[in-house]
């Protein structure tokens, strides 16, 4: 019995990496659609989400499954629970993925306004952050995804650098808001990435050392 259940997590385990992934690909296929100014290949990233989606819930019937049957306790317990607030937070990275695809195509219609530098340069760190928290979540390694809650800062520093190089565009040239302001949004949406990315970091930590870190809450405790 305790070696069916071990497969079981190893399995739930197996489809979270398998959704990660695909939410991982979609940004990244976001991001080159934008930089070729391909909405073809933007249109792909709709067909992604739906499988997605389809892993969301699947898994999450895993999860209950799981937590009906099973009754576990202790890290498999926190194992599970874990899961299911990683599986939305995957979710949530397809949806910021069409959100880029959307602006993609838009922005495909139009004079390009500018070289892109620092949005592949976030899409490229937020990747990154999610790749790594999945990674320590398949190695249960606490040490490793304490690291990726400090990668944040980079990609919350790059979004206000392009931001206020954006208003001087808009401010200069009004004729440029409309793709100024989309640019904008891809930079909101990959910030978002990258705090999903750290929300799964917070949940390896969860599951390894049975510590809350979200909201600075293990600072609080320890004063």
């Amino acid at each position: 019995m305790e070696r069916h259940f071990d497969e079981e997590l190893n399995e739930l385990k197996a489809r979270l990496l398998l959704m990660g992934g695909q939410a991982e690909s979609a940004v990244h296929k976001a991001i080159d659609a934008l930089k070729k100014r391909d909405a073809g290949l933007a249109e792909e990233i709709f067909a992604a989400d739906r499988s997605i989606d389809q892993l969301e819930i699947e898994i999450d019937e895993r999860c209950l499954h799981l937590l009906a049957l099973r009754q576990p306790v202790g890290q498999d317990l926190r194992f599970i629970t874990s899961a299911l607030k990683i599986v939305n937070d995957l979710e949530r990275v397809g949806d910021h993925a069409v959100n880029i695809a959307q602006s993609a195509i838009k922005l495909a219609r139009e004079p390009e306004l500018k070289p892109l530098v620092d949005i592949p340069r976030m899409g490229e760190i937020a990747t990154r952050m999610l790749t790594e928290a999945l990674d320590a979540f398949v190695r249960n390694d606490a040490a490793t995804a304490r690291t990726i809650l400090l990668e944040d800062d980079e990609v919350d520093h790059l979004k206000s650098q392009l931001f206020r190089e954006l208003l001087s565009y808009m401010i200069e040239k009004p004729e440029t808001i409309t793709r100024a302001l989309e640019l904008i949004l891809v930079s909101r949406n990959l910030e978002r990435v990258a705090d999903l990315a750290t929300n799964v970091a917070e949940e390896v930590v969860f599951i390894a050392e049975a510590r809350v870190v979200k909201h600075h809450m293990e600072d609080r405790s320890a004063t």
